[in-house]
């Protein structure tokens, strides 16, 4: 009984098309270059009118950033610079804060922050507010509207930056396929070819890759490539150490592929080709698990939460896709290019498939835990509803995998003996020469010409098979033109024999046409998740905008914090009262003045005052603050850094004598 392969083609094809059309829509609305970190606060706040001109513009962010010298830029209403150019790193434990001191003297008016740097996962941000000092006026300055990593260098770098994924995966899932699935195919010049230009690929796109480093994070200019000076910035990076040491392993990659398509094909003694396939694939494991290492070392896993567990995760998941999406493609062109391809082999990646799929699942499930966060995340975040739509892709995927181990098993079923095929007409001969083309080297265009010449009768057909069946040669005695008939004749032969063992196995077919949909799917699957990785996550999203949210813009300046606090240590003029006063009370740099005071009111000369401030919901401090003394009963401190708003705890200690202290304490609101 004939099977006949379920028709995939018709349907199926109108649904990628409809998915890629609504996927398409989906990330036309994407910024270019969405990064993980987000400005959660600054000081001024956006859109603030303070009395008098502050001492510094502070920023704080989401995650680690990389500053440089102009990263952070005050101009005044005229388009003038207003600050000294000198960054501030006001980092404090989890707390990402950094600042750039203004000049002297700043009249008032309305003035433009604009700040631009690159997030701890390697990719741009920048951005730009206002706040006046005074009263608002009318500015010259226009907010910058380049989107970072935008217009063409963006462009540029997705495009390498998805090839650098497609190469890794068809490199490392094609090394794999052959060593573990099909040794003899490292004999097959199809697959050779498959993997060495994986090969190139990802070199390729690791070098663009690394020149566009410079103006993708700085300028946005194609020209800035080829500067020597931001090449050599870039090298000094995160990233550009990451991109390095990818070039440096890739060079380790091209030794296994030279190996595994040289020696390890000549090798006929059992035991030493048992012993390459060990040390080939302990190589292979190690400088794929390290060129996985390089994405993992520099975006999204190094930051967040859980690092530490993050980047094995990362690095396991990029192993599974390698081994799944990469194997699937080497399979395919071993079903187009070398039919002959064992049943055994097949049965093997469907195994090796399988496990990918188990660990995709795993790695991913805690990967969207750790990006995404919430539930409301998922559905209200641009991270959630692409990984949305990567699940829905992951699904398409494991069905149609499901159906390629179906047409796996029955091809399993099949006795072991080959088919045989039928004897060959000259129309099978046409259609062969035709199907030559690109399959035979150097015989193409020859098979082009056999078909555009006059039929070849039907007895030089029979004649030709016999000798293409047979003949190791051709007699000295023909005619030079009819041996190069006969030449085309063998390689139209072959490719009919081919083809007629194709079409007479269904279970074959049908199987080729299920991984062919299955690798479709793949590429799109992969272009999702090239956006994924320059998308920030949805809970630093959230985070940000409730930060925001909180935070809002303020219209008139903030009221000082003011609290009194009587004490009595116990000792000789022990009694009195602390007055303390925090300026402006708000988040960032403030003014803190203590006055000690004896109960009627007159000033007290106490030996020491120290403050401590804790914010218990945040689990952040005690953060100690040491003022100084300025006169009797006065003490004071300038800078003293509020890193965040809410309910904090004010602690004061005041020494009257050398062994009579207490501490006193007051929960205040700020910010």
């Amino acid at each position: 009984m004939t099977t006949t392969a379920p028709r995939l083609g018709t349907a199926l094809a109108r649904l990628l098309i409809l998915a890629a059309a609504l996927l398409g829509t989906l990330l036309a609305g994407a910024a270019p270059a969405s990064a993980h970190a987000a400005l959660t606060g600054s000081d001024p706040k956006d859109g603030a009118v303070v009395a008098t001109a502050p001492k510094e513009v502070n920023l704080t962010f989401s995650e680690q950033v990389a500053m440089s010298a102009d990263s952070i830029r005050v101009l005044d209403p005229a388009g003038r610079r207003a600050d000294t150019g000198e960054i501030r790193d006001l980092c404090s434990g989890s707390i990402v804060r950094y600042g750039v001191e203004l000049r002297a003297g700043l009249p008032d008016g309305t003035y433009t922050v604009a700040w631009q740097t690159v997030s701890a996962d390697s990719h741009p941000i920048a951005g730009a507010f206002t706040f006046s000092i005074g009263a608002p006026s009318a500015t010259s300055v226009a907010l910058p509207d380049r989107e970072p990593g935008g217009g063409l260098v963006g462009a540029l770098y997705g495009i390498a930056r998805y090839l650098s994924y497609a190469g890794f995966a068809v490199l490392v899932g094609g090394g794999a396929f052959v060593l573990i699935c099909w040794p003899r195919g490292a004999g097959v010049r199809p697959v050779q070819r498959t993997v060495v230009r994986a090969w190139l690929t990802l070199t390729g796109a690791t070098l663009v890759m690394l020149l566009l480093r410079n103006p993708y994070t700085g300028s946005g200019e194609l020209s800035d490539a080829f500067d020597l000076a931001g090449l050599k910035s870039v090298l000094e990076t995160k990233t550009g150490a990451a991109l390095t040491s990818r070039l440096l392993l890739l060079g380790a990659a091209a030794l296994f592929v030279a190996v595994l398509f040289g020696a390890y094909t000549r090798r006929t003694d059992p035991k030493e080709k048992k012993d390459l396939v060990f040390g080939l694939g302990i190589g292979g494991a190690v400088v794929a698990t390290g060129i996985a290492g390089t994405w993992a070392l520099a975006e999204h896993a190094s930051t967040g939460i859980q690092p530490g567990i993050a980047m094995p995760v990362d690095i396991l998941h990029l192993l599974a896709v390698a081994a799944w999406l990469g194997g699937l493609t080497v399979l395919l062109i071993a079903l187009y290019r070398a039919p002959s391809v064992e049943r055994t082999a097949v049965e093997r990646f469907s195994k090796v498939a399988f496990t990918s799929v188990a660990v995709l699942a795993a790695t991913g499930l805690y990967q969207s835990w750790r990006q995404v966060g919430s539930w409301s995340a998922l559905t209200g975040t641009r991270y959630g509803q692409l990984l949305l739509v990567k699940i829905g892709l992951m699904g398409v995927l494991v069905g149609i995998a499901w159906i390629s181990r179906r047409w796996t098993q029955r091809l399993a079923d099949l006795p072991s003996g080959g088919l045989s095929p039928a004897d060959l007409s000259p129309a099978d001969l046409s259609s062969a020469e035709k199907e030559t083309e690109g399959v035979e080297e150097g015989e193409a265009s020859e098979a082009d010409e056999t078909s555009e010449s006059d039929a070849v009768p039907e007895a030089d057909a029979v004649s030709s098979v016999s000798e293409a069946e047979g003949a190791s040669g051709v007699s000295p005695d023909v005619d030079p033109e009819r041996a190069a008939q006969l030449a085309r004749q063998r390689a139209a032969v072959a490719t009919a024999r081919r083809k007629r063992e194709r079409d007479a196995d269904p279970e074959r077919s049908g199987l080729r046409r299920s991984v062919l949909t299955e690798a479709a799917v793949a590429v799109v699957l992969l272009a999702v998740t090239t956006v994924l990785t320059t998308t920030e996550p949805g809970r630093t999203e959230e985070e940000a905008g409730r930060s925001t949210s909180a935070s809002g813009p303020a219209a008139v300046p903030d009221r000082p914090v003011d609290v009194r606090l009587p004490f009595d240590t116990g000792g000789v003029d022990g009694k009195g009262v602390v007055r303390l006063s925090l300026d402006p009370g708000r988040t960032g740099a403030n003014g803190l003045h203590i006055y000690v005071e004896r109960p009627d009111g007159k000033p007290l000369d106490v030996p020491e005052v120290k403050v401590a401030l804790t914010l218990e919901a945040k689990d952040v401090g005690p953060l100690p603050v040491a003022p100084d003394r300025i006169q009797a009963g006065h003490w004071s401190a300038s800078g003293v850094q509020i890193p965040m708003p809410g309910e904090w705890r004010i602690q004061v200690t005041v020494r009257t004598s050398d062994i009579d202290q207490t501490t006193l304490d007051k929960n205040v609101k700020i910010g």
